[in-house]
């Protein structure tokens, strides 16, 4: 669950919250919106996907949420285009008002949320599930730069301000796990077929 189970529940009431979820983000996006729905607390909540074939969790989310904006990458159903741009707009034309956005979904799509959301001045809080590996902090796949200061998103976090967030460094390094992942299998595959023809057998 996120951070606002801390908090201080009356104060939560007084506050507009945004959750953004982005493809698989929006299955753990789900309880922390029913969870404050429960309390009387009643977040908007933008789904973001590629078409309407990818859309999980619509009738569960519209049950709990405020408003459920659903945006498109192909207009196939909802909004057509992309969250940060379905945003900008309900913001800036429908003069809607949010304290806090919670982004949860790809890498890229958190990176581009907390940027316009810096821009429109709200508060971001991001959660950096997808760089996670082991979560004990030990094999450091996902170290991320802070401020000016490395975390480790399964002991610090996996929620950080989003403004804070060196997005570019920890897709970087999302990248180069995923390589070192790969020639691992690779490795595996060709030893479990009769060894190694890679050059580096023993």
């Amino acid at each position: 669950a996120s951070e606002f189970v801390f908090e201080d529940l009356e104060h939560l009431k007084d506050k507009r919250i945004m959750f953004i979820a982005g493809g698989v983000g929006t299955a753990p996006v789900y309880p922390q919106v029913k969870w404050l729905s429960q309390r009387g607390i009643k977040a908007d909540v933008i789904i973001g996907c590629k078409s309407k074939d990818y859309l999980i969790l619509e009738e569960e989310m519209k049950e709990v949420a405020g408003n459920l904006y659903v945006a498109t990458d192909d207009g196939s159903y909802g909004y057509k285009g992309l969250v940060t741009n379905l945003l900008k707009e309900l913001v800036e034309k429908e003069g809607n008002h949010y304290d806090v956005v919670i982004a949860i979904g790809p890498m890229i799509m958190m990176k581009f949320v907390s940027m316009l959301t810096k821009e429109l001045g709200i508060h971001t809080i991001v959660s950096l599930n997808p760089i996670m590996v082991d979560g004990t902090g030990m094999c450091g796949a996902c170290r991320v730069t802070v401020g000016d200061e490395t975390k480790f998103a399964c002991v610090d976090g996996p929620e950080f301000d989003g403004h804070l967030v060196n997005f570019d460094e920890a897709m970087r390094r999302q990248t180069m796990y995923k390589t070192e992942e790969a020639k691992e299998e690779y490795r595996k595959k060709e030893q479990a077929e009769g060894g190694c023809r890679c050059g580096g057998g023993m």
